[in-house]
């Protein structure tokens, strides 16, 4: 992969989860922003991992957190002028709000105008409680809401 002067990598994303990523960046392709995907690649750390390169843009806070989400190893550079300007690693809290809906259809933060909370009981693989109906959400039902 080449080298990107301006923009984000995101490194160390579980195997087979670049195109989750993508998503969740709202990336499809006719953003007019050079998008560099590498797909299972031997890893030293993991066994094999995916890597998303996106020139131009820097991610915010919100989409950080949603990477998380689904890959809880990834790091995350922000590069400027060919150099790597931050390094971090993401993490995820021990408690999320407003970021993903309850799949319950019968929860009260999907009937009033209630902000979404959720414990976060396991990071990989993924187990979230609703704070509400104390419904449990896995990885699958998070996937289905980006």
């Amino acid at each position: 992969m080449k080298k990107i002067r301006n923009g984000t990598v995101i490194d160390h994303i579980l195997a087979g989860h670049a195109l989750d990523v993508l998503k969740i960046l709202g990336i499809h392709g006719g953003e007019g922003h050079i998008v560099s995907v590498a797909m299972n690649v031997i890893s030293k750390k993991q066994i094999k991992k995916d890597i998303v390169k996106v020139e131009n843009r820097e991610l915010k806070p919100g989409e950080v957190d949603k990477i998380a989400l689904i890959a809880p190893s990834a790091t995350i550079s922000i590069i400027r002028d060919y150099e790597v300007a931050e390094k971090t690693r993401v993490k995820l809290p021990e408690s999320i709000r407003g970021i993903v809906r309850c799949s319950n259809p019968a929860c009260v933060s999907n009937a009033e105008p209630v902000e979404p909370k959720f414990s976060v009981e396991r990071q990989d693989p993924l187990r979230l409680r609703c704070y509400y109906c104390v419904r449990i959400m896995e990885k699958t039902d998070v996937l289905k809401q980006f």
